[in-house]
């Protein structure tokens, strides 16, 4: 990626399923954005997504167009998959491959034209900062759980990968730490995008991105006023949390339970 850098990547306004015109001009993703998109499930979420990842040119069903820097993207960031800037994981991203951890890192990093071997060790413990189930370099990757699977694929696109910008569809379920995706995103200066149904990423997002029947309806920008009631989800995540942990070990939950 250093051959073309990434200053940022945005998109234009298309169509909503009626052909209505998107109200937006342009929303701009830069570094170190945290960006969600909210809306009732079949609003369009994962089509604005999927628009991002294939750097739509008006060729798909919204008719939005995708810029890098400015223009239009280059054929190689396009087309061939070791400059790929953007990452997409979904909820139900799951590898086929039998292979360890280890050799399926060493495979990417090969197809990423990557020669630093210490990035597979270092793969490995940033994705063990997002999950609570301890992930080797021995383990098959068929036998890694969802959580398991999304925290590798996560430090993956930030390690091996390197992309400036990472798509998560609907992963809030799969047992990740997502206050730590989303602060090491930040410290490694990563743009991500999560389609959520989750209160607290979507509060903690810089920006929120509202759909309905297809299209963008409003985008919200973080001004300070959502601290309180990002405060209090923030207590709810904490307590979940903490009684899923206790209720995996085995225990019964007989005494009483309070938001911190």
């Amino acid at each position: 990626m250093d051959a073309y850098a990434i200053r940022d990547i945005t998109l234009l306004p298309g169509v909503s399923r009626d052909g209505k015109r998107e109200t937006f001009d342009a929303i701009v993703i830069r570094p170190g954005d945290t960006i969600s998109i909210v809306g009732p499930t079949g609003s369009g979420k994962t089509a604005l997504i999927n628009d991002i990842e294939v750097f739509a040119q008006q060729d798909t069903a919204t008719r939005r167009s995708v810029l890098v820097n400015g223009a239009l993207p280059p054929d190689v960031l396009v087309r061939d998959p070791a400059s790929k800037p953007i990452a997409l994981i979904t909820q139900h991203t799951k590898c086929l491959a039998d292979l360890s951890v280890q050799d399926f890192l060493i495979m990417h990093l090969q197809a990423r034209k990557c020669t630093d071997p210490a990035r597979i060790e270092e793969t490995i413990a940033q994705a063990n900062q997002f999950t609570g189930e301890a992930i080797t370099g021995t383990m098959r990757m068929t036998a890694l759980s969802g959580g398991q699977t999304r925290s590798l694929m996560v430090a993956d696109a930030i390690v091996i990968s390197d992309t400036p910008l990472i798509l998560l569809d609907e992963i809030e379920n799969a047992g990740i730490f997502k206050d730590r995706v989303i602060a090491s995103l930040k410290e490694h200066k990563r743009a991500v995008i999560f389609v959520t149904h989750d209160p607290y990423v979507s509060l903690l997002s810089d920006r929120r991105i509202v759909m309905q029947r297809g299209a963008v309806v409003k985008v919200i920008e973080s001004d300070g006023s959502e601290e309180a009631a990002l405060a209090t989800v923030a207590g709810i995540n904490t307590l979940l949390y903490s009684l899923r942990e206790r209720i995996r070990a085995g225990e019964q939950i007989t005494d009483g339970v309070e938001i911190k």
